[in-house]
């Protein structure tokens, strides 16, 4: 049995991301913002007090990833993907608050997967240990906040030909 491989440019729809299947490889084109464990923290605080986040969320793809220092000559440093449970805390109210896609590894935890379902998003898997392969799909990088947290700052990355696998629509 083969899977077919379904291009798409983000931000994505309520309608595109509603036409996808569980286990539909996808390969996406445009941006993706970098976050992690502190970031999420950060971020569902400032949604707790009314503040701003860093960027738009409305439609917004994360990908759970810390990206390392980039070598000179290079865009980006190592960029795979890290466990998506850590984020389960924190990630209901961002999808509540507009987010769409989320990419990393691993299962998530049912208030995430009953948010997604409810707000129309999607989470993707990314293969864990390819870190390699998902450092060339980016072809810009540029720190957009919390530049204190280190490799868990946000970064706005552009991406290019990005695999991942649909998991819970």
């Amino acid at each position: 049995m083969t899977s077919k491989l379904v291009s798409l440019n983000l931000p994505l729809t309520e309608e595109q991301i509603r036409s996808l299947t569980v286990g539909t490889f996808v390969s996406l084109n445009g941006t993706v913002y970098t976050a992690r464990d502190q970031a999420h923290k950060r971020m569902a605080a400032a949604i707790e007090h009314g503040e701003n986040l860093p960027f738009d969320i409305n439609g917004a793809a994360i990908y759970y990833c810390g990206p390392t220092p980039a070598l000179p000559g290079q865009i980006i440093g190592s960029c795979g993907p890290t466990t998506s449970t850590r984020m389960d805390t924190y990630t209901p109210l961002l999808i509540e608050h507009g987010l769409k896609v989320m990419i990393g590894k691993g299962v998530r935890g049912d208030a995430t997967v009953n948010a997604v379902k409810a707000h129309g998003a999607v989470y993707l898997s990314a293969i864990g240990g390819a870190a390699a392969l998902y450092q060339s799909k980016v072809t810009s990088c540029e720190l957009i906040a919390y530049p204190d947290l280190g490799c868990e700052a946000i970064y706005k990355l552009t991406v290019k030909d990005f695999p991942a696998v649909v998991s819970v629509i």
